[in-house]
């Protein structure tokens, strides 16, 4: 029997290209959900809040959605609004543990599966030379917390404690439970 084909609410080529490495068959409609923290809502309720919307927002038989940002002592990370922004976020993120916290939405047959992941990541003491230098790379302007973890941001990385996917933005592991509990059993290749 031929896998569902699952639809991406995301236009994140990184989420996409993890659900391509399983080779589980998909397609991609970005759910363009505005993402906008409410008062007194904690990050792990925003975080879990986007994910549910952003699942819901687009239409098909299985849909996927997930947010991901990053918080360091309650305060919320997210896409950095320009290169200033970005060096601010890592200046604050060096030598420092920090939050990876990564909610992932499956919607199948009107039911709606969850589940949340949080990672610890510690970032190793740079001067501000190493991370303006970084923050001129571009990558990352279009990552919660200004960095990818696995580009060239893994320059700043001392030390993780979780699942490694879940800091690209998708815990395939959660995914797969997902999958699972929805009846759609994952199979190796196409």
């Amino acid at each position: 029997m031929t896998a569902p084909t699952l639809t991406l609410a995301s236009a994140s080529p990184r989420r996409r290209q993890l659900l391509e490495m399983l080779g589980i068959p998909l397609r991609v409609v970005p759910s363009n959900i505005i993402e906008v923290r409410r008062a007194l809502e904690t990050p792990m309720d925003y975080v879990e809040r986007l994910a549910r919307e952003k699942a819901l927002s687009v239409p098909g038989d299985l849909v996927l959605g997930a947010d991901t940002t990053v918080v360091v002592r309650d305060a919320v990370l997210e896409k950095p609004s320009d290169p200033a922004d970005a060096l601010q976020m890592l200046q604050r993120l060096q030598g420092r543990t920090h939050q990876v916290v990564t909610s992932v939405v499956l919607v199948a047959k009107e039911m709606v599966h969850q589940a949340t992941d949080v990672t610890n990541v510690t970032f190793r003491r740079v001067d501000d030379g190493f991370l303006e230098a970084y923050v001129a790379t571009g990558e990352p302007m279009d990552k919660a917390g200004a960095y990818g973890i696995q580009g060239y941001g893994a320059a700043l990385v001392e030390r993780i404690e979780g699942d490694f996917f879940s800091v690209m933005g998708l815990p395939l592991r959660l995914v797969l439970n997902l999958l699972s509990e929805a009846g759609v059993e994952y199979r190796f290749g196409k």
